[in-house]
């Protein structure tokens, strides 16, 4: 019994899977913001293009 209240213990204090949570939302939260950022440059540029498809024609 005391083996089993030692581990549960132990696996409480244990914080290595917190850390690992942490790091994979930050990760998550950077691929979110460089999608949105180059979402944001790509429809910026395509514009751009269409501008000066125009002049060309």
């Amino acid at each position: 019994m005391q083996s089993i209240i030692n581990r549960t213990r132990a696996f409480i204090r244990d914080e290595g899977g917190v850390t690992a949570i942490e790091y994979g939302l930050i990760a998550t939260l950077i691929a979110v913001a460089i999608i949105v950022g180059v979402t944001a440059i790509g429809t910026n540029l395509e514009a751009k293009f269409n501008v000066i498809a125009g002049y060309l024609t």
